[in-house]
């Protein structure tokens, strides 16, 4: 019932899809900007910066996780970042999202020692989630960003 395969180039319409279903329920549609061509590029492209696994429930698209590599310099050591989850509602409570984390988690371990995402702290549903994994939340651990126009006017603010 449930496969679970690498993401190919024939893919990225259905990756687009969980993206802007993701973006909608996590309550920000306008920020999901990415395009097929943004995709191509940069998944399948001749230095691809993420991966993507593809959750089939008896052969449709369910789900999907999206992940990168990441260097702790602290640890020594790689890791990956768990950039998007998502399994459509019709397909949740079939086991397909800790499908797809623990196939993650298992590709992380080949690579290094360490997993880790990101939580909206409104999203409940996902906390408990990820706590009933064994997941842990960090404190105080906070995110800081610059992007938009304001990244190469950071870039240029103080080069020398």
């Amino acid at each position: 019932m449930l496969t679970i395969r690498e993401a190919t180039p024939a893919d990225v319409p259905e990756m687009l899809a969980f993206i802007r279903e993701l973006a909608e329920y996590e309550r920000e549609p306008h920020a999901a900007i990415a395009t097929a061509e943004d995709l191509l590029r940069d998944g399948f492209g001749d230095r691809p910066v993420f991966q993507c696994l593809i959750a089939e429930w008896e052969g449709r698209p369910a789900g999907m996780a999206l992940y990168f590599p990441f260097y702790s310099t602290w640890r020594g050591n790689a890791g990956i970042h768990l950039e998007d989850l998502f399994v459509r509602p019709q397909y949740r409570r079939h086991g397909i999202g800790k499908a797809l984390i623990s196939q993650v988690a298992s590709i992380a371990a080949e690579r290094g020692d360490r997993f880790q995402w990101h939580v909206l702290d409104w999203n409940e549903p996902a906390i408990k989630f990820y706590e009933s994994i064994g997941a842990k939340m960090l404190h105080p651990w906070r995110i800081m960003r610059v992007d938009g126009d304001e990244l190469p006017a950071l870039a240029k603010k103080f080069s020398v």
